[in-house]
């Protein structure tokens, strides 16, 4: 399963910026740090507690590694993580997503029509539902497909997509070379003194520039969620620690490399910012039409955006199902499966800074038992890794 990437974490690269300021770059770089240690510790712990179901199919995640690492006393807060997990799906992995969608499909008929028919109210809701029913459409049919299903679709367009994505980011760091230095500097300044960037008008400040910076790097990453264990417990790799070291690659490329330059690329634009408010997918691609003009970049982003909104949906649909299945049992599948494609609908209306509160709360929720279940078989983490190198 593909980790969220390239135009997949578009909004939440943007939004930081410009909620955070340049600073809020230097915070996901922080949190890519500590997420490569925490990633490598739950996906290898995934490893080593998962177990069969009645499919044949290898599951596994927190709430495996809770219960058999942990003992059954701790039952209770498996079922927290599955309960939190099965709910954050519905943001995160499916609102958050298909919002993105939505926007970047109304900037396009925005730039086509110079704004005649998009630029808000009936119209712009109306398109924004047409693509969030289009996406529930797809989403319902591949989920019928089961896993397999899934895998096949997603493991087809993410390559292509993220080396097209990162091949436009670089050619546009590159016509604007100049700034390089300057925005570093405003990266790490800002990180500690936003208003000696930004000046004190923008409203930004310390904790704010961290919050956002750290929060938006979780979401680009996935590091102490909990999600990604779930996905990789499905491997026919038998070694925790070879599948772990793979968690540790993920953060690196997500938020190291294609947040770094989705951020650099906006900030290096030279395209207007304001600073203090919410954004999205709008933001970035007011930065790449500067480069390479407002028409083409909307088709590329539309298209694209939905490709990859689409792969996470499909994505955070399995991890939400086994949450669920944890909970009441294979029989809830169908019913959960269903809720989920309604909430990709409900989740195309709502406004991006309200997808983004509710994902954020949810997300926060879903961590806190996964890193306290990580903290408690440490121990383990650092046996077997000893053990791996050892040999």
């Amino acid at each position: 399963m593909p980790e969220l990437s390239a135009p997949a974490i578009l909004p939440g690269v943007a939004g930081a910026i410009a909620l955070g300021g340049p600073g809020a770059v230097f915070w996901m770089w922080v949190s890519a740090l500590f997420g490569m240690a925490t990633k490598y510790s739950e996906i290898m712990l995934a490893v080593k507690f998962r177990k069969r179901n009645r499919q044949g199919d290898w599951v596994g995640g927190p709430m495996y590694y809770i219960t058999k690492g942990l003992g059954k006393d701790f039952k209770w807060l498996a079922m927290l993580f599955s309960i939190f997990g099965a709910i954050a799906a519905l943001g995160i992995g499916n609102m958050v997503q298909v919002n993105t969608v939505a926007v970047a499909v109304v900037s396009l008929v925005d730039e086509f029509t110079a704004g005649a028919i998009a630029s808000g109210g009936r119209a712009s809701m109306t398109i924004r539902l047409a693509a969030g029913l289009a996406i529930a459409l797809i989403a319902a049919l591949v989920l019928l497909g089961g896993i397999k299903r899934i895998g096949t679709v997603t493991e087809k367009l993410v390559p292509l997509m993220s080396i097209l994505y990162i091949a436009g980011a670089l050619v546009l760091i590159l016509m604007n070379i100049s700034q390089i230095g300057s925005v570093l500097k405003a990266i790490v300044i800002g990180a500690f003194a936003p208003k000696a960037v930004l000046g004190g008008a923008f409203g930004v400040v310390f904790v704010q520039s961290m919050r956002y910076g750290i929060g938006r790097g979780v979401f680009s990453n996935e590091a102490g969620l909990g999600s990604s264990p779930i996905a990789h417990a499905a491997t026919s790799e038998t070694d925790p620690v070879k599948q772990g070291l793979f968690g540790i690659f993920e953060v690196f490329t997500d938020t190291i490399v294609i947040c770094t330059l989705t951020a650099l690329a906006i900030l290096m634009s030279g395209t207007q910012i304001t600073y203090g408010h919410s954004a999205g997918a709008e933001l970035a691609i007011s930065a790449f039409s500067t480069a390479f003009g407002g028409k083409l970049v909307c088709v590329f982003f539309a298209f694209e955006t939905a490709l990859f909104a689409t792969a996470t949906i499909l994505t955070w649909a399995l991890y939400g199902s086994r949450c669920a299945e944890y909970l009441f049992g294979s029989k809830i599948l169908a019913v959960y499966k269903t809720v989920f494609v309604v909430f990709i609908v409900i989740g195309a209306s709502l406004k991006m800074s309200l997808a983004w509160d509710i994902a954020d709360t949810l997300n926060g929720l879903m961590a806190i038992p996964n890193l306290i279940a990580i903290i408690a078989l440490s121990g383990i983490v650092v046996k077997l890794t000893k053990a791996h190198f050892g040999k």
